[in-house]
């Protein structure tokens, strides 16, 4: 698909978590096809090896940083390393999380804990580590990742969408909290996209299918998609907006 160039993007430094596969690989070749300096974190080393060798050859290669997001310790130096490298972060993309389906009846206090650290918590530490660096440059940009899922009360995702609509509410707290600075921030929220994960694990042509027909537009998502809507959130043409919802689903309204 032919995409936008945003000028503004140029040089810009951006953070994708989650970023060596699916929505998250589709964010990082975006936004270095636009010419941003990109580094990416995931703990899936191999699709993230593969991904910097694909795009290698480009102005700014993207650099990959394995980060476990559910420890906060990695995460503070991470982006400690990140900042010292080359200057404060421009761009945040929260998109990491795991969709792992689950029963009501199944769930301990440790799962409750671990769902919330892989979908929810991290965000707000990754935006706490950028927001120093945003507030001195007196700009930025945190882009969250949420979902249709619980728009839509999807079964047997209780506690990612408990985080996924928490992740509207840190939104608009963050935005709020931090507007003073000239820092957006928004929430993007996609449909039924087609990841390599999702084919593998939740989709078969019947789902699909029926996916499709409850969407305005009976036509799949991509990646691709989702990172379009993100390269324009994140450029100086949304600079107006900030703390809103963004969604990416074909008009999804039924399961």
């Amino acid at each position: 698909m032919l995409s936008a160039i945003y000028p503004s993007l140029a040089g810009r430094r951006v953070v994708v978590t989650g970023g060596g596969s699916g929505i998250g690989a589709a964010m990082v070749e975006s936004f270095v096809r636009q010419n941003a300096k990109v580094h990416f974190l995931d703990i899936a080393e191999a699709d993230a090896r593969s991904l910097e060798s694909r795009l290698s050859d480009v102005a700014h290669p993207p650099v990959f940083h394995r980060c476990d997001l559910t420890d906060i310790g990695e995460i503070h130096a991470t982006f400690a390393a990140i900042e010292a490298s080359g200057g404060p972060v421009n761009i945040l993309v929260n998109n990491a999380a795991n969709d792992d389906r689950h029963e009501v009846d199944r769930v301990t206090p440790h799962y409750w804990d671990a769902r919330i650290a892989v979908n929810l918590r991290h965000q707000f530490f990754c935006a706490q580590a950028v927001a120093g660096g945003m507030r001195a440059m007196g700009q930025g940009v945190i882009l969250n990742l949420g979902s249709i899922s619980w728009h839509l009360a999807l079964p047997e995702l209780s506690l990612y969408m408990t985080a996924k609509a928490g992740i509207e509410g840190l939104t608009r707290g963050l935005a709020r909290d931090l507007g003073k600075f000239n820092i957006r921030v928004n929430c993007i929220v996609p449909g039924a996209v087609r990841t390599p994960r999702q084919m593998q694990l939740w989709q078969t042509p019947e789902s699909e299918a029926k996916v499709v027909a409850a969407q305005c537009l009976q036509q799949r998502i991509d990646p691709a998609h989702v990172a379009e809507m993100a390269l324009f959130l994140a450029s100086d043409d949304a600079a107006r907006c900030s703390g809103r919802e963004y969604f990416v689903d074909a008009g999804w309204y039924g399961a």
